[in-house]
């Protein structure tokens, strides 16, 4: 986005484009613009083009061959030209977009989302909700003030062997849950190192960087790899790992926050542009006596509890009652009770097309109005990334922290509360 058009000109012209914005029917066909082009984009663009809704509108990147790419696709699939923007911004002011799909690196997020809900905009934004946790109480605040649409792509919340796998630890199938144990196995080679170079042609690199620190080019701070620079990224736990945070939240009752957390670990054996660490321990500590544990590790390593290992890596989630336990991944689910643990249960199941059934669950809630009826509603994502956020700040700042809810602030660390939220640089500022 050019810096050169400033928040009050860009809010003045969301406002029209809000009072302009009619509410979307039940048998409306929704406009959909996508933000983000790039490898998970591509996705959202071949997804929404299968489902029944309505036409791809806008396609806005700050790559101009991303942009080309997607019009060729959108092109292929004998629907009109969309509208082409390197600046998110244009794309909200325009009539012709119901609704938007975010698939940016972490740091745009929640001011995309932002942006387009104050513009009138519906909202799919990726995971994580958020770059901090700052950004996802804004997210929900601003949803619920236009009264927008506001879903978070945590998908398992509509796959459906999960949501069983899920209403059966709430019905007691493992007896009373103690411990939610996520796991983020994950093979993740080194990055290396890549100097700093001249800008490639047709990438606005400003735009790129939006609310962050003004960078020179690497490849690394680039293509996907920035989900390794704080900068951009939030580590594995934000990544991959922030699915199955969601998931071990989910498990205990869809607990809200934490009472405490420590979380350690480091950046192992590479030498390497990484910042966010490729092995982590965090711990979190619930109410009731209950406890969250989340571990990555992005280097080789076995199983958890002679658990299965698909290419290289074991994702998923333990839980741990009093009766039982219960391992759900993107298979399927298994259930394994008593002292002799006896397998009791076991259901296959397939994620493939959980992209998909989540996008339509967005759509159906853009035509009720109702965000209620959303699966994975901003704030059920901004909370479940808030406690990716909350591991990382206890790891950088380097101590156990002691969370206060109902001041959303830590109590022993002015340290670390200043890391809940970041310095913006303007005009990209939430």
């Amino acid at each position: 986005m050019s810096s050169s058009i400033s928040r009050r000109t860009f809010f003045q012209g969301a406002a029209l484009a809000a009072s302009a914005t009619q509410v979307i029917g039940a048998n409306d066909r929704i406009r959909l613009g996508i933000v983000g082009l790039g490898g998970r984009g591509t996705d959202h663009l071949r997804t929404y083009l299968t489902v029944s809704g309505g036409p791809i509108t806008g396609l806005c990147d700050v790559n101009q061959a991303a942009r080309e790419t997607a019009q060729a696709a959108v092109m292929r699939a004998n629907q009109p030209k969309a509208g082409e923007f390197n600046d998110m911004r244009k794309m909200f002011e325009s009539k012709e977009v119901d609704a938007v799909s975010i698939a940016t690196p972490n740091h745009w997020h929640a001011l995309s989302a932002i942006w387009a809900a104050e513009a009138g905009k519906d909202v799919y934004v990726e995971k994580p909700a958020s770059h901090n946790v700052y950004e996802g109480n804004r997210m929900v605040e601003v949803a619920r003030k236009h009264n927008r649409m506001m879903q978070v792509g945590s998908q398992s919340r509509t796959i459906p062997h999960k949501r069983r796998a899920l209403q059966l630890i709430k019905e007691g199938i493992i007896g009373e849950v103690y411990m939610a144990k996520a796991l983020c196995f994950k093979r993740r080679k080194s990055i290396g190192k890549t100097p700093p170079k001249p800008v490639p042609p047709g990438i606005d690199w400003d735009l790129f960087l939006g609310p962050a620190p003004m960078r020179e080019f690497t490849e690394n701070r680039y293509k996907y790899n920035w989900h390794w620079f704080w900068d951009t990224g939030n580590g594995d736990i934000g990544n991959q790992g922030v699915h199955e945070m969601d998931i071990a939240r989910w498990g205990l009752g869809d607990v809200r926050w934490p009472e405490a957390v420590e979380s350690t670990g480091g950046k192992m054996i590479y030498d390497d542009d990484q910042e966010t660490p490729n092995t982590q321990m965090a711990t979190f500590r619930c109410a009731g006596n209950k406890m969250v544990v989340f571990e990555v590790r992005g280097l080789l390593t076995g199983p958890e509890g002679g658990l299965p290992v698909k290419g290289g890596n074991t994702v998923g989630n333990l839980f741990l009652g009093s009766e039982g336990w219960l391992w759900v991944d993107s298979s399927g689910f298994q259930v394994y009770k008593g002292e002799g643990n006896e397998q009791v249960l076991a259901e296959k199941g397939n994620d493939g097309p959980g992209t998909k059934m989540h996008m339509e669950n967005f759509l159906a809630a853009c035509r009720s109005r109702n965000y209620k009826e959303l699966n994975a509603e901003i704030e059920i994502g901004a909370i479940s990334a808030a406690w990716c956020h909350l591991a990382n700040i206890s790891y950088r700042a380097q101590q156990s922290l002691v969370w206060d809810a109902s001041k959303g602030s830590f109590k022993n660390s002015a340290e670390a509360n200043k890391m809940l939220t970041r310095e913006y640089r303007e005009p990209y500022a939430v």
